[in-house]
């Protein structure tokens, strides 16, 4: 086993939010190192939607600009009843200055941009293939066993490490973290597929009588399509999605050109502790949301920002790391709220929903005309979401 190395920081977890947090704390030439259990990053993206307030903690990477170039900009939304008949459109115009809209961009290529990023920042800090096998809290540090895909173990010594490795941590695992939570009963199934629509950028929300269909345009001229279902159905086909879609919708999609096809459950969770002495946990390994709504990537990345500077003024003597409690606490309460905001999306989407197909029509079709929608617009889009 190699010597110890001491680094400002170590993070474990190289997806979206760990490298986000990485390209922060190196842009303010601290000692950083990211161990990402994956020797490369997974071409299948479940998260696909970056939201205002993420654009706007982009800017401070100067990133923003490559990520827009690379998605597609969703300035709304058209909203459709059980018969196809149009509810209302949602417009995002109002939500941000900068920002009006949501991006639509893979998980796979915001991951790659990012890591760009960090590479341009500071070289070699991104570790892949690497696994972290034993962490010890000692003293004023944390001690990382780590095991590479290609070498010996190795073990790395770090005044503060960050949890960001998704929702099956296995860092959390390790220091007895609790994670207590529940499975919601919606199921769902999603796949990619060819843009056969007339809807461009905007997305698509029919409420049929089997449950809500959601559309959303991808680059490429692809669009995603989620559909709920009344089990979860890993073993279902293209064609079965299809077929699905085409009953609720009218709306015929090609299964033969099915790019991503995957069956999912919902469910939500967090973390007991945030914080455990010198570890904190961000994104998924903190708190998981229902992914109907898209929240949970953005929650993640305004998790790091509010983090960063954090450590950065513990770290130069500025504050105490009595002020990473107040964080634990601040992020939990908007990981709740997120939670909420999923439920109420999955409440609409269910297929009687505690209302006559009827009654929820006309509700939200007295919303979407109303003065509240400015409002549902940004809430939609997390406007509430970013770290003061």
């Amino acid at each position: 086993m190699t010597g110890p190395e001491t680094l400002d920081i170590a993070i474990v977890g190289g997806g979206p939010v760990g490298l986000f947090l990485a390209c922060l704390l190196a842009g303010k030439g601290l000692s950083v190192q990211v161990f990402e259990a994956r020797s490369a990053v997974s071409p299948h993206s479940r998260a696909i939607g970056i939201h205002p307030p993420a654009l706007e903690l982009f800017d401070a990477l100067e990133l923003a600009p490559a990520l827009i170039a690379e998605g597609v900009k969703v300035p709304g939304g058209v909203l459709r009843g059980r018969n196809g008949e149009l509810l209302g459109e949602l417009s995002l115009e109002g939500v941000s200055k900068r920002y009006p809209f949501v991006l639509a961009l893979p998980q796979a290529r915001t991951e790659t941009l990012l890591a760009r990023r960090l590479c341009e920042l500071a070289p070699g800090t991104l570790r892949r293939g690497v696994r972290v096998g034993q962490a010890q809290q000692c003293g004023d540090q944390v001690q990382l066993t780590l095991h590479p895909e290609n070498g010996p173990p190795e073990s790395v010594q770090a005044r503060f490490v960050v949890a960001a490795d998704g929702s099956r941590s296995a860092l959390r695992a390790m220091l007895g973290v609790e994670y207590p939570g529940k499975t919601y009963a919606d199921t769902y199934l999603m796949g990619d597929f060819p843009d056969t629509t007339v809807y461009g950028s905007r997305a698509l929300i029919q409420l049929s009588a089997g449950g809500v269909v959601e559309s959303f345009p991808l680059p490429g001229g692809r669009r995603r399509w989620v559909a709920r279902t009344d089990r979860l159905l890993p073993d279902a086909t293209a064609a079965d999605l299809t077929k699905l879609l085409h009953q609720r919708t009218g709306q015929y999609v090609p299964a033969a050109e099915c790019s991503m096809l995957s069956a999912f459950e919902t469910r939500r969770h967090a973390a007991d502790e945030v914080v455990q002495g010198r570890v904190a946990f961000i994104g998924d390994a903190a708190h998981q949301v229902s992914p109907i709504g898209g929240q949970g990537m953005t929650l993640g990345w305004c998790d790091a920002a509010a983090l960063s500077p954090l450590l950065e003024n513990i770290l130069s003597g500025t504050s105490s790391l009595d002020s990473l409690a107040q964080f634990g606490r601040t992020r939990l309460k908007a990981a709740r709220r997120a939670a909420a905001q999923a439920e109420l999306n999955m409440w609409a989407g269910r297929p009687a929903a505690g209302l006559p197909g009827w009654a929820r029509s006309a509700l939200l079709r007295a919303l979407l005309a109303s003065p509240a929608a400015p409002t549902l617009a940004r809430l939609f889009t997390m406007r509430w979401a970013a770290p003061a």
